[in-house]
Order: C-alpha cells, then sequence, then structure tokens
C-alpha cells in the first residue's frame, strides 16, 4: 500500500489516505498505458521512477472534508498528477535537466521531439479524463493549462525592463507551481460535495502552499546533493533559469551595500558554466551566502500565509493534516 508523502497524526485518515493513494497509482499506470510500444515505454517511464504524488494526495486529503470516497474524487487526483507528469517532460526539454526522479530524464534517453510529444499525450489523457467530470472541470483544467503555460513563458523571457524580478518571479511561481497545487485542493473539496466557501478556501490555501513548495526547492537544489530532488544541483544556473537565491544575490549586488564578494559570485554565475567543476564552485558559492537563508524565510513566510487561509475551516485532523502538509513541504529545506 503506498504510504502519504508526509507524516499523518491520526492513523485512521493515515489507512484511509493510503488506500485512495494506492488506488490511484493504480489508475495512473492504467492511464498512461498505450497499444503503440514506443508511446507506452515512454509515456511509462516518469511514473515508473515515482514521486511524492503531492498533488494527488493534497486532492485527497482536501476531499475528506465532504464524502472523500466519492469516484469521481479519485479521477480528479488522477488528472492533476497527469498534468504534471505533462509539465515534467516539457520542463526538462526547455531546462536541458539530465536527470529527473533520480532517472535520466525522457529527453536524454528519446531526445527532445519524443520527450516534447510524450508530454502532449500526458495532456490528452488528462483531457479525456477530466472531460467525464463535467463542464466545470473542463474549464478550471483549461484555466490551469493556461496558467502553466504563461508561467513558462513569462519565466523564458524574464521581467520588463521597468519590472522587479522577484515580483515577477513570484508571480512565474503561482502560474507554474501554485495554479496546480490549487487546482488539487480545489478538485478533491469540489468533487467531494463541498460547499463553495471551502472550496474557494482550499484553492486559495493550494495557490499559496504551491509559492511555498517551489521557494523551498530553490533552497534544496543548492543545497542538497541531489537525492532530495533526483536533479543534479545547479542545473538552473547552468541553464540560467532564474531562482530566487540568485535573483537576491543580483539584487544586493547592485545595491549601495554591496560586497567585492557579492559582484564577483554573480561574475561566476554570469560565466561559462559548461564544466561540471565551473558549476559546483557557483552552486557551492551561493550556498554559503545569506540569500539561501533569506530564501527559507521567504518560504516560511508563504507557508505561513498558505495556513493562514485555513482560518475558516473546522479543527480537526483533515485541518491538522493540511497544516503538516505545509510544514513538510517547507521543512524539505531546512
Amino acid at each position: 500500500m503506498t504510504s502519504a508523502p508526509f507524516p499523518l497524526a491520526d492513523p485512521e485518515l493515515a489507512d484511509l489516505l493510503a488506500g485512495r493513494l494506492a488506488l490511484v497509482e493504480e489508475r495512473l499506470r492504467d492511464a498512461v498505458a498505450h497499444t503503440d510500444l514506443l508511446a507506452d515505454a515512454t509515456s511509462r517511464h516518469l511514473v515508473n521512477a515515482g514521486g511524492k504524488r503531492l498533488r494527488p494526495m493534497l486532492a485527497l486529503l482536501a476531499a475528506q472534508l465532504g464524502e472523500g470516497q466519492r469516484p469521481e474524487v479519485v479521477d480528479a487526483a488522477v488528472v492533476v498528477e497527469l498534468t504534471h507528469l505533462a509539465t515534467l517532460y516539457h520542463d526538462d526539454v526547455m531546462d536541458s535537466a539530465p536527470v529527473r526522479r533520480g532517472a535520466p530524464s525522457a529527453h536524454s534517453v528519446w531526445g527532445n521531439h519524443v520527450a516534447i510529444l510524450t508530454g502532449d499525450l500526458l495532456f490528452a489523457r488528462a483531457s479525456g479524463i477530466v472531460a467525464g467530470l463535467g463542464p466545470d472541470a473542463v474549464r478550471i483544467q483549461a484555466a490551469t493549462f493556461e496558467r502553466l503555460c504563461l508561467g513558462q513563458l513569462h519565466e523564458t523571457v524574464g521581467p520588463a525592463a521597468d519590472a522587479d524580478p522577484v515580483e515577477h518571479y513570484l508571480q512565474v511561481l503561482s502560474d507554474k507551481t501554485g495554479s496546480l497545487i490549487a487546482t488539487s485542493a480545489r478538485f478533491g473539496a469540489m468533487f467531494a460535495g463541498c460547499r463553495p466557501a471551502v472550496v474557494a478556501t482550499l484553492a486559495e490555501y493550494g495557490e499559496r502552499v504551491g509559492v511555498a513548495f517551489q521557494l523551498a526547492d530553490d533552497v534544496i537544489d543548492l543545497t542538497s546533493d541531489g537525492a532530495q530532488t533526483g536533479k543534479t544541483p545547479g542545473t538552473d544556473l547552468r541553464e540560467r533559469v532564474p531562482t530566487m537565491p540568485a535573483l537576491l544575490l543580483r539584487a544586493k549586488a547592485a545595491g549601495p551595500d554591496a560586497t567585492q564578494g557579492d559582484r564577483e559570485l554573480v561574475a561566476l554565475l554570469d560565466s561559462d558554466l559548461t564544466s561540471d567543476a565551473a558549476l559546483a564552485q557557483a552552486v557551492a558559492g551561493l550556498r554559503r551566502h545569506a540569500v539561501v537563508a533569506q530564501t527559507q524565510e521567504l518560504a516560511v513566510a508563504w507557508a505561513h500565509r498558505a495556513v493562514s487561509a485555513l482560518d475558516g475551516l473546522p479543527d480537526g485532523p483533515v485541518k491538522d493534516a493540511l497544516v503538516a502538509f505545509t510544514d513538510a513541504l517547507v521543512d524539505r529545506a531546512s
């Protein structure tokens, strides 16, 4: 039986969610299966690599505020994970990431074109399932997909000349990560028959916790050995993908209180990081800098905002579990 990806204090709730998550896992593997042998192999690649299944877990947990055993809840949980997996195929191509979840990324095995088309196939499978959940679900999924694309677009082109790079980045995180986590919580509550106010509360919570999650990932990318993320540390630096520590460093280096060390570290980030030695030096330099702790503080602040969104929910094991879910996401970077 699949266990929850974070500790649950209530054993009855933990057992219930573990059983439901195991059902999602089974349905997920069915959803990516193809009669075409190549499509079957490529579509199963990231499912077989594992993962924490945070998005379906959040959908299942939110559903416990209503009639959590409804079959539509499982379908919704499968939809959000399929959508997430599809974005990973595309992201790894754009970021030239060689590793994902501890396994070679799909594009490094089959090439960019096959990886992109596999992501499209998973989006198609998610669309087929969400169509069975009704027109409201289709509209929410479409709006979420639009935000995912806009987040990636805005990350790719960067902020306008008169925009604050940090605020621009936070909006990218809201779109690229927060939107789908918000939809996960929203779908769970919605298909469990919760009141509209509860559904809205869970969506707001998910949006905020998604930003906290990604800020914590920015810290982990620099401070871990890759085992936590399943990715090569510093990949974003090498591919010039902005992260919060690098943005905070650039802001400090451009300010009146900048030190020579700040400016030298920015110059290092802007140098050729193709070699593993150069990348390791850049990662080590950022790891020692105060901007990593500042990013961690931002992650905690967004986590607190997420928890505060839950104030209107009734006290009990589900609310406690949502708080634990939030803490677990941020604690990964501690």
